[in-house]
């Protein structure tokens, strides 16, 4: 799209769930695809590659949350037309949005999930906390329950991790973290991830000696700049579970969220413990060959409630980020079986969003600027239109928006289908 260089933008995030997981989780499902749109278009994972100026990089916060740049691609009623784009601030939200609306936020927090150490033979790890298990609900003939030297595990404490080292730890092994504050061995593998079991409980030392798992594109160390602005406002501190932040609620402050509630746009939560997957480069040429990651999401009674009443009141809902998008929809597709009404649903979704998708509850999806070849890039396909995408990033680029984690914003609204 520019005549810079394209960056290197591969990362890894993560992340985590409560310990009793609802076994039903949905299958990399796109059941609810519109035949009448792009169901069978823009399947190459190429048709969602662009080039980014590094400088376009957001890799700091700015100092308010809600100076950001808001870009509204909005649709246009006359059929056949393109959708405006239209620059904003983004402390500008509750202008574009009516009375009566609804703003729906996943309440995640995001743990100190990183860890450095050594192995009992000396190498250098890093690990990655993906998910605190319970080992009741692991596969127990991948598990090795004691060390090399033939002592006992304990098994209260099991997480789901990456590791980097040189070279692999083996089974049974070991490992010294956090300056010999944090003791595991190796008990498993689960595909790509480490079974680790620890000594002690993990949260507490993980609020103590781990570290935020702020992107590798910033290219940095977490600092405590970010303890604060890689958190939103209204996580729930009892939901401290994923280990990357749901990036378009971190616009949001209290200047924001006041103007809101001042002009009668109600607010409700959901819950999606983010994971590592949702930023996983797409490995499979074609989109119908990609195996979509699963995180742990939870929809209340009370927001499902919410929602339909909106809908009732002819008033529109508003997703504030892809988490949020696959949480409600996921839910509509697990819950309105045979025109019942939305309600609650709690498990795992590996819920895949591309074009041609038929979207069931949100009207309009606030987010931000998604890297390219992405899951999330073809989530936002899927809603505005791809040629509308395309149009808005490439507006983005010219005008210097800033992309990614502590980037600017967009608000979307839903693309209008064709008539028959």
């Amino acid at each position: 799209m520019t005549d810079s260089q394209p960056v290197n933008l591969d990362t890894t995030c993560t992340d985590t769930a409560e310990k009793n997981l609802d076994k039903s989780s949905v299958k990399n499902t796109n059941k609810m695809l519109d035949k009448n749109a792009e169901t069978l278009e823009y399947l190459s994972v190429d048709d969602y590659d662009y080039e980014l100026p590094d400088s376009l990089i957001a890799r700091y916060p700015l100092a308010q949350r809600s100076a950001s740049k808001l870009l509204y691609l909005a649709t246009n009623q006359q059929k056949n037309s393109d959708s405006q784009i239209i620059d904003k601030q983004f402390f500008e939200l509750a202008d574009l949005l009516n009375a009566g609306d609804l703003i729906v936020f996943n309440d995640t927090k995001v743990m100190k999930a990183r860890l450095f150490g050594q192995k009992d033979t000396g190498g250098n790890i890093e690990v990655l906390i993906e998910r605190l298990v319970n080992i009741s609900n692991l596969d127990s003939t991948v598990l090795q329950l004691e060390t090399t030297d033939g002592k006992s595990i304990n098994q209260e404490h099991i997480t789901l991790c990456h590791v980097k080292a040189s070279k692999a730890p083996k089974l049974g092994q070991r490992l010294e973290i956090a300056d010999g504050h944090m003791q595991a061995v190796v008990i498993g593998r689960q595909e790509n991830l480490f079974i680790l079991a620890f000594e002690a409980p993990i949260l507490p030392d993980l609020e103590r000696y781990g570290e935020l798992p702020i992107p590798p594109y910033f290219e940095r160390h977490a600092d405590a700049t970010d303890n604060t602005r890689y958190q939103t406002v209204f996580h729930d501190p009892a939901k401290l579970a994923s280990v990357a932040a749901p990036t378009a609620s971190l616009h949001f402050d209290e200047l924001v969220l006041n103007k809101l509630a001042a002009k009668g746009i109600h607010t409700a939560f959901v819950t999606l413990h983010v994971g590592a997957g949702t930023f996983a480069p797409v490995k499979t040429d074609n989109l119908l060959n990609h195996t979509m990651h699963s995180e742990y999401a939870h929809l209340p009674q009370v927001t499902a409630d919410l929602i339909n009443q909106t809908h009732a009141n002819g008033k529109q809902v508003i997703a504030i980020g892809t988490t949020v998008t696959r949480v409600l929809e996921t839910a509509y597709q697990k819950t309105t079986i045979n025109g019942q009404a939305l309600s609650s649903w709690a498990g795992d979704t590996d819920i895949f969003i591309y074009p041609g998708f038929r979207f069931g509850v949100i009207d309009k999806l606030l987010t931000n600027f998604h890297l390219p070849k992405s899951t999330l890039l073809m989530l936002v396909s899927a809603f505005a239109g791809k040629a509308a995408i395309e149009r808005a990033y490439q507006h983005a680029i010219n005008n210097q928006y800033r992309f990614f984690s502590y980037g600017d914003a967009m608000l979307l609204d839903r693309k209008i289908k064709a008539q028959a």
